[in-house]
């Protein structure tokens, strides 16, 4: 179905129905212009060591993780009182006068909406959909890897979440664990790891396609939503989702770069750095020099 087939349904939006309906048909209008400009063969490789490694890594750190959870000790009613949002930096105060669950609540909402997009994305166009597994053991390195290692972030840190300063915020939610994980956002590490993973797949998959652009758009602008709703329900700091965004995009990017099939032009080149001091009796210094590697 051509896109301007199916726009008249943009006015009914407001209903559910009409939105899945809706959304469905782009990610086909999509598939079906990408599916003349992908590659004849899969853009990524899986290798057996490198693999059991990256997963290795990431379930190491996600045990890691609850183990240091458990010596999260819950701030006591006292300790809540005695917060002053005066000895946060100028930088992040503004987070401290934030609290809202439904903001929250719909930050979840966004999250998933940008793991349904790279899913319809890959179970809707052929090149992708014959390369399933492939995908889906990159993507499963990118979500262990990435939460592994933010929960162990947040769990050594262990810095008060910003609703915590607001004495509008219900005590109750105040006195558990999770009042003090900020520290790294792990909603903003999540939408950028999911929306760089997504942008990155579609990209090597379909490199002529015009819909390069929409995709890494669409998939941005969620991950951002997320990320502004973490901050107006009061849950992270402004540093918490810069650096989980930054973390999380890192992750997302670099998984499929690991994965990349090298071949023997210069696109896919590896560099070698060699790295030589030199004297000449009367200054020393040191040499460096970069040459291409051809796989």
């Amino acid at each position: 179905m051509q896109l301007y087939q199916f726009t008249v349904l943009t006015f009914k939006l407001i209903h559910k129905p009409s939105f899945v309906l809706f959304s469905w048909l782009t990610i086909q209008s999509v598939a079906g212009v990408a599916q003349s400009t992908a590659p004849a063969t899969s853009p990524y490789q899986l290798r057996t060591g490198r693999e059991v490694t990256l997963l290795g890594v990431g379930i190491a750190a996600g045990t890691t993780s609850l183990i240091l959870e458990q010596r999260v000790a819950p701030l006591t009613p006292d300790q809540v009182r005695a917060l002053d949002r005066a000895s946060v930096p100028a930088f992040d105060r503004g987070a401290t006068r934030n609290y809202s669950l439904t903001l929250d609540r719909i930050s979840d909402v966004t999250l998933a909406g940008n793991g349904a997009i790279g899913g319809a994305l890959v179970l809707g166009t052929r090149p992708m959909r014959q390369n399933f597994k492939t995908i889906a053991v990159m993507y499963a390195e990118t979500f262990i890897l990435a939460n592994g290692l933010q929960r162990c972030m947040k769990n050594l840190t262990q810095r008060t979440r910003p609703f915590v300063y607001n004495p509008e915020a219900p005590l109750d939610e105040k006195l558990v664990r999770d009042a003090r994980q900020s520290f790294f956002s792990g909603h903003s590490t999540n939408a950028f790891a999911t929306a760089v993973f997504t942008g990155e797949i579609f990209r090597h998959y379909f490199p002529q396609s015009r819909w390069k652009a929409a995709v890494w758009g669409g998939s941005f602008a969620l991950a951002a939503t997320t990320m502004i709703l973490s901050y107006e329900g009061g849950r992270h700091f402004p540093s918490d989702i810069l650096a989980g965004a930054v973390f999380g995009s890192v992750v997302g990017w670099g998984i499929p770069k690991l994965h990349e099939v090298r071949t023997g032009n210069r696109s896919a080149w590896v560099r070698q750095l060699d790295v030589q001091p030199w004297s000449t009796g009367q200054a020393t210094g040191v040499f460096v020099r970069w040459t291409p590697v051809y796989p």
